[in-house]
């Protein structure tokens, strides 16, 4: 049996405009900015945090290296969990002008059943913000 993988650390986000990002998962999504030092004393980075995890931001102009082959802004898709009710999520939503793709839908997400709600962040990434069902 090959060794075998526990959990993610981090992931990997690049953006057009990393003030435009950092707003809209910090205001807009309630995480919170880290800045941070890479070992090896290179450039300060930054890192979008919330629970245990934590989303490292890329200029996609001028990635961090190393970076993935074709490291775009717009091409990711992420779920992330929420204990509050879809409800306040949409109101708060609404509150800060971003428009709702699609949702509340029940999806399956990696430990059971979720309901969700889709947007895009500023660079078009699609954002899922579940609710376990």
């Amino acid at each position: 049996m090959p060794p075998q993988i526990t959990a993610i650390d981090h992931l990997v986000l690049s953006a057009g405009d990393i003030d435009k990002t950092v707003h809209f998962y910090c205001d807009i999504l309630g995480m919170s900015l880290s800045r941070f030092t890479p070992a090896g004393g290179r450039a300060e980075r930054l890192a979008l945090c919330f629970g245990q995890q934590k989303i490292n931001l890329h200029d996609a102009a001028a990635p961090y290296r190393p970076h993935a082959e074709n490291p775009v802004a717009g091409a990711v898709d992420i779920c992330l969990l929420t204990d509050a009710p879809l409800g306040e999520w949409q109101a708060h939503l609404a509150a800060h002008n971003i428009e709702i793709e699609d949702g509340p839908v029940p999806r399956s997400g990696a430990i059971g059943p979720i309901t969700s709600l889709y947007l895009r962040d500023p660079d078009g990434n699609l954002v899922e913000i579940s609710h376990p069902s």
